[in-house]
């Protein structure tokens, strides 16, 4: 079985495949059409972000049996047309759901400390030790909207914290000894911070938004570290004005390049503008899950179910 591999990845990767008995084509650098011209020559694909793969795409893969992405959603992949064809989809959730959720401590402890502010004016000769007094993350009650992989890899991430966590998730009876599962009524009656860990669907495009804010009974903290276009910017930033959303750590934009690898190219946004000058907004470049040790276990993640659905040594 022949594979080609068009995004970078641990070696690990390329490695255990070819002992696996497969044979592993690279190109990293050809545009998607070129890819697309010679794909019905492969059994497997293995791509981060770079394209997205389309229905034209797919149809001009004639004997593609799966396409790995080493990350965890699937958004850049049209799934309807993939399964139709019964091409598998390989995730990797897994793989980085641990630093998904140190990441989103992370920047919740550092909103809540102000530790980011408090680096920059000591580096600048400022000691304002009372306007940077800080709040205590215990007490609080934290929600996680979405719990799969990445909410739950959170949620444990908390269990040294004297806080209560709620989850709300579309899907029932999802709640462990981590997190209770709420209606999202209960929800946005007791929240204090809201963490984003939901794939990007339309369900989740621009869903949060002034009137999904504005149902909250309490001014809230916001951390997304899900995906950007979850988040309506401007919205965002007439929250924050207001008070109604007290500070957000922000890792992914609604501004993002498809393939994550980018900003946007043309003028920047007006509400970015705020976001940029704002010190209770926290900014990282969509790495919560790109660590060291992630970046291993992704792609150990992938090679560990290609070798279950079709390692070719095993007849």
């Amino acid at each position: 079985m022949k594979i080609l591999h068009v995004d970078t990845n641990h070696p690990l990767l390329i490695n255990q495949l070819h002992t696996l008995g497969f044979e592993n084509d690279e190109d990293y650098t050809s545009p998607k059409e070129a890819i697309e011209a010679k794909i019905q020559n492969y059994d497997g694909l293995i791509i981060r972000s770079r394209f997205s793969i389309d229905k034209q795409f797919l149809d001009a893969a004639k004997k593609l049996k799966f396409i790995g992405r080493v990350g965890a959603g699937l958004e850049n992949i049209d799934g309807d047309v993939a399964q139709q064809k019964g091409i598998h989809l390989i995730a990797a959730p897994e793989g980085n759901r641990n630093a998904v959720g140190e990441h989103a401590l992370g920047m919740l402890l550092s909103l809540f400390n102000k530790l980011n502010k408090a680096d920059r004016e000591v580096r600048s000769g400022q000691w304002l030790r009372e306007a940077n007094r800080g709040i205590e993350l215990d007490g609080k009650t934290v929600g996680l909207i979405g719990y799969g992989n990445m909410g739950k890899a959170f949620a444990k991430k908390l269990r040294g914290f004297e806080v209560e966590v709620l989850c709300y998730d579309i899907r029932p009876k999802l709640g462990d000894d981590h997190a209770r599962q709420v209606s999202l009524k209960e929800f946005q009656e007791k929240v204090d911070v809201v963490s984003l860990h939901t794939p990007q669907t339309p369900l989740t495009m621009g869903m949060v938004n002034t009137k999904f804010i504005n149902a909250f009974s309490k001014p809230f903290w916001l951390i997304n570290t899900a995906r950007g276009k979850s988040v309506v910017t401007k919205d965002l930033v007439t929250a924050l004005k207001s008070s109604k959303i007290l500070g957000a750590g922000l890792d992914v934009l609604e501004y993002e390049k498809s393939s994550f690898e980018d900003l946007f190219t043309s003028e920047i946004p007006e509400a970015f503008q705020y976001l940029i000058k704002a010190e209770n907004v926290l900014l990282t470049p969509h790495v919560a899950g790109w660590t060291v040790e992630s970046k291993e276990k992704l792609a150990q993640t992938i090679v560990d179910k290609i070798k279950v659905k079709f390692n070719p040594m095993v007849k």
